[in-house]
């Protein structure tokens, strides 16, 4: 997928999804300051911050689906789904209320909480998923 950076417009993107760009993009690592983001998300720890002006290619795994978030508002995704936001959004990491949900949720234990003001890009089924999906296909040997 394409990108527009300039400057106020920097996208953070999840940390393998860097293809290419112009030169004049300046591809960095983000490091997100919420503690509980840090402890407990894993990949969602670290992640690719892309500034400076011109254009930019990011990997997105499946269906790409954008979100814009008003100020304030929030939306709760399942960790590994976020493919990109634009570097207004806040991003913190929140575990799943309820051992039920913990244990037959499906789920997992932890959820991502974006709140705008920004724009979030969510991905249907990251790589991970996918091999997850596939791995009772395979042949065993």
């Amino acid at each position: 997928m394409a990108f527009n950076i300039a400057p106020g417009q920097e996208i953070i993107a999840q940390k393998s999804a860097f293809l290419a760009s112009e030169q004049t993009v300046t591809l960095s690592v983000h490091m997100q300051k919420k503690l509980g983001a840090g402890f407990f998300g894993g990949e969602g720890f670290i992640m690719q911050k892309l500034s400076g002006s011109g254009t930019a290619f990011i990997e997105i795994d499946g269906y790409c689906c954008r979100y814009d978030l008003a100020p304030g508002e929030q939306l709760i995704v399942d960790t590994g789904y976020l493919a990109a936001m634009t570097s207004t959004v806040g991003l913190d990491i929140q575990s799943v209320a309820g051992l039920k949900n913990k244990l037959f949720g499906g789920e997992g234990f932890f959820n991502t909480v974006l709140t705008g003001p920004g724009t979030v890009w969510i991905q249907s089924m990251p790589v991970s998923a996918v091999a997850g999906a596939i791995r009772g296909f395979l042949p065993a040997n």
